[in-house]
Order: C-alpha cells, then sequence, then structure tokens
C-alpha cells in the first residue's frame, strides 16, 4: 500500500531535473487532487494535468488514484456553538457515515474552546462513529476559534494515510471577530496545506444573536471559503440561510472523495523555506481539477 500522508507531509525525496529544463535542483511534491465535474468518467493520467508554479511549467512525475487504495481517514468536525436545530440534519450525516467504504477510517469531534472534543477516535467501524453523533450544545460563542480547534486536531494527527475534514460550522470566530487576516484561520490553512490534508466545509449557521449580525455572516463564510479553496476542498452553502438537508451537499462530498488522485510533480526551490504558489489543471474537456492553491517548499541545498 501507498502511503500517501508520508508522501504529502514530508514533501519526500529530493530529485533534480534535466539541463534543458531548469539548472536549479527540483523537489518532488505530492497534493491530493479532486475531478470536481466531468460529465462522463475518466481515467486521468499523468500527460492530463498541468502544473504551475510561479508561471513556469513543472515537470509531473506521478498520478495515482486515491480510490485504489486503502487508508483514507476523515473527521467530521461539528462546531459545538452551531444553532440547535442542527439536529435536523443528523439523520443525514449518519447516513453519509455509514455510505462511506469499509476501508475509510472515520472520527467524530465537536469543536469547542479552541479544541476538539473527540466523541469517537478514528474508527472503521462506522456503525460506532454514526451513534457518536449528538446535538450541539448550542451555547453562543462556545466553540470560541474553529480555526484553532482545527490545528489544534492537525497537530495531533500522525501522517501516514489520507487525510481530509468535514467541517460544520457558521465559520464566525468569537475569538478573533470580523475582518480580514485572521491569523488563527491563516495557522490552520497552512498546517493542513503543509500535511496535505483537505478540509470540506457546510456552512450551518451558529446560536445567539451575534450569529445573525452581517459581518459575522459575512466573514465566516469567507474564512470557510478561503479554507477550502486554499486546501482543494470545498465549501458547501445556501447563501445565509441553513440547508433544508444536507444530503445533496454530503452525495457530492462522497462523489469527490471517490474522484481523487495523489499527484506527485517537482518544484523549485527558493532559498528559504516557505509556501509557493501553485495552479492545476487539465485541458480534457468537461473535466475541472481541485487541488491546494499553495505547496510548502523546502529551502534549495
Amino acid at each position: 500500500m501507498i502511503r500517501t500522508g508520508a508522501l504529502i507531509a514530508a514533501s519526500i525525496l529530493v530529485g533534480s531535473l534535466s539541463a534543458r529544463d531548469i539548472a536549479d535542483p527540483a523537489l518532488p511534491v505530492s497534493v491530493i487532487v479532486t475531478v470536481a465535474a466531468q460529465k462522463t468518467a475518466t481515467q486521468l493520467t499523468v500527460d492530463d494535468v498541468l502544473v504551475s508554479q510561479n508561471r513556469r511549467h513543472m515537470q509531473v512525475t506521478g498520478l495515482e488514484p486515491l480510490r485504489a487504495q486503502s487508508g483514507l481517514q476523515l473527521w467530521l468536525l461539528i462546531d459545538d456553538g452551531s444553532a440547535a436545530t442542527l439536529g435536523t440534519q443528523l439523520s443525514d450525516l449518519k447516513k453519509f457515515v455509514l455510505a462511506q467504504p469499509s476501508t475509510t477510517q472515520i472520527g467524530i469531534g465537536y469543536m469547542r474552546n479552541g479544541g476538539v472534543q473527540t466523541v469517537q477516535p478514528l474508527t472503521s467501524d462506522h456503525q460506532l462513529a454514526a451513534k457518536a453523533l449528538r446535538l450541539p450544545t448550542a451555547m453562543p460563542g462556545i466553540s470560541a476559534s474553529p480555526y484553532l480547534a482545527l490545528a489544534a486536531l492537525i497537530s495531533k494527527w500522525p501522517a501516514g494515510s489520507t487525510r481530509e475534514v468535514l467541517m460544520v460550522s457558521s465559520g464566525i470566530d468569537p475569538d478573533f471577530g470580523a475582518g480580514p487576516d485572521n491569523p488563527y484561520l491563516n495557522t490552520a490553512s497552512h498546517a493542513a496545506q503543509r500535511a496535505g490534508i483537505v478540509v470540506y466545509s457546510i456552512y450551518y449557521s451558529a446560536a445567539g444573536r451575534s450569529a445573525h449580525a452581517y459581518m459575522q455572516l459575512f466573514w465566516g463564510q469567507n474564512y470557510l471559503a478561503q479554507l477550502s479553496q486554499e486546501t482543494g476542498g470545498e465549501l458547501y452553502y445556501l447563501g445565509t440561510e441553513n440547508p433544508v438537508s444536507m444530503a445533496p451537499y454530503l452525495d457530492d462530498l462522497s462523489r469527490r472523495l471517490n474522484s481523487q488522485y495523489l499527484l506527485t510533480f517537482l518544484t523549485r526551490p527558493e532559498d528559504k523555506p516557505g509556501f509557493q504558489s501553485v495552479k492545476i489543471k487539465t485541458e480534457l474537456p468537461h473535466v475541472t481539477l481541485v487541488g491546494p492553491s499553495q505547496v510548502y517548499v523546502p529551502a534549495s541545498q
């Protein structure tokens, strides 16, 4: 079995391009990419994917379908400060958990006080995971920052498997408030990108009066959108309204989880380690690829 998490998190082995490509040494990096839209079933190959780093085309060296592997670990994180009406969605969430392949390990946690209260550690027993789902406490602000909670989870999550997260939250950050350049969001996003973790989100309103303030709603959804866009995930939302049913969102997420690849390409390191912007696409008709917006590249040797 290919240990995808180890490949992603380590940024892996040192290689080099030929002299006619670039003179600088190159480093292979692996990320998860998702086929988000297609009209017919398509099996992608290395030649179908284009990667550019700082407007320079990079050499793609590997593309492995993740559905052919076992080892997916998926955390379902629910904001404990969500409105109590989230209880009407628990049946859809349970069906989603039970519908996952037997090779997928699922953990259930509730984001509160800047951390994650684990009610079910990662398990292949999907019945056990589904039974662990409960109503949120619906106490305004109890989640503190959901992004601090996500960062805390990532810091304790060992590499070794494909790792992904589904967050159910309003995105509102009581610790930081509303406004641009949220440091807690940036910390969580960078931690996820560096670990190769894809983060999906479903918007659901928070409890309390502040959850209905326009600026809080606006920035909460922007934070979730930024997190998903930067990590290669997706934000599911219906304006500022709660979904009547999460089933359509969860069906789409299941399809995406079954349409993922481990993409490996050579990056161009700089003098200092850091994040570098990348663009991942395909020229195949009716096919859209979604991946992280940047990758962590170690310094050149």
